[in-house]
């Protein structure tokens, strides 16, 4: 059963448009690749599927409610997530604090019961910190929890995001580049985590990435933009070596 459906998903800027008559479907559980050259309008595809543009045609809709249209609040407590091509962390708070931020759609306690540091609210507080140290300790950053995010390296502020992400409890988790500034080391490591999360959590991912190595490794089916429209899409390893792809896309 799809949990994602697109179609005729489309939006202009002035005159001219980013992404035009966009038709996906990604079935549950399913690891889907969105490939394509820089300005393709893969990030504008994710901007739309979270609220930030508002489709200028077309819709979609998760588990067959319509969300197109709907603020990225709405969208995200409907079961949508996702990172960004250049990563978005809280620095200057610690690496737990960053994953509770995610965990406000579970928050119960009141503003006044958080005030003045009502019964409820320890008892939530507490919940919170062991939930956020479950998803730390997946991606091996229960160490120093405390320490803040920005003494993190790279490749674990990366693990970070997407720990904040999950934390919402997502039916989708979109992911922008997320190996981006990655070396092969950190790359392979990231590849084994993502095929975790989907197995531990459930969740459905939906990928853009430009390291073909990763794309062919963990992908079940990708799509290929151009131009803001679809080009290609299948199997990666039929996808990979058409013709059309290889020069839009490797310039070959």
């Amino acid at each position: 059963m799809a949990l994602l459906e697109v179609k005729n998903l489309g939006i202009a800027f002035g005159g001219l448009k980013a992404v035009d008559n966009l038709n996906m479907t990604i079935e549950k559980g399913q690891l889907y690749g969105l490939i394509g050259p820089n300005g393709a309008g893969k990030t504008t595809v994710f901007n739309m599927l979270t609220g930030v543009y508002k489709p200028t045609t077309g819709y979609f809709k998760l588990d067959d409610e319509k969300l197109s249209g709907h603020s990225p609040i709405e969208i995200n407590r409907k079961g949508i997530a996702r990172t960004f091509q250049n990563i978005r962390l809280f620095n200057n708070m610690s690496i737990i604090d960053n994953v509770k931020l995610g965990l406000n759609n579970e928050q119960k306690y009141t503003v006044i019961e958080g005030i003045f540091r009502l019964p409820r609210y320890f008892k939530e507080e507490k919940n919170m910190n062991e939930k956020a140290m479950e998803l730390l300790k997946v991606f091996g950053l229960d160490k120093e929890p405390h320490n803040l995010a920005s003494n993190l390296p790279y490749g674990a502020q990366r693990k970070l995001e997407i720990a904040r992400a999950l934390a919402t409890k997502p039916k989708l988790l979109l992911l922008d580049e997320p190996a981006a500034g990655m070396n092969p080391n950190e790359t392979a490591e990231l590849m084994d985590t993502i095929e975790l999360i989907r197995k531990e959590y459930g969740v459905t991912i939906l990928l853009i990435e430009h390291d073909m190595k990763l794309v062919a490794g963990i992908c079940e089916e990708i799509m290929v933009l151009n131009f803001g429209t679809e080009l290609a899409h299948g199997k990666p390893e039929v996808v990979l070596n058409n013709p059309e792809v290889v020069t839009a896309y490797l310039g070959e």
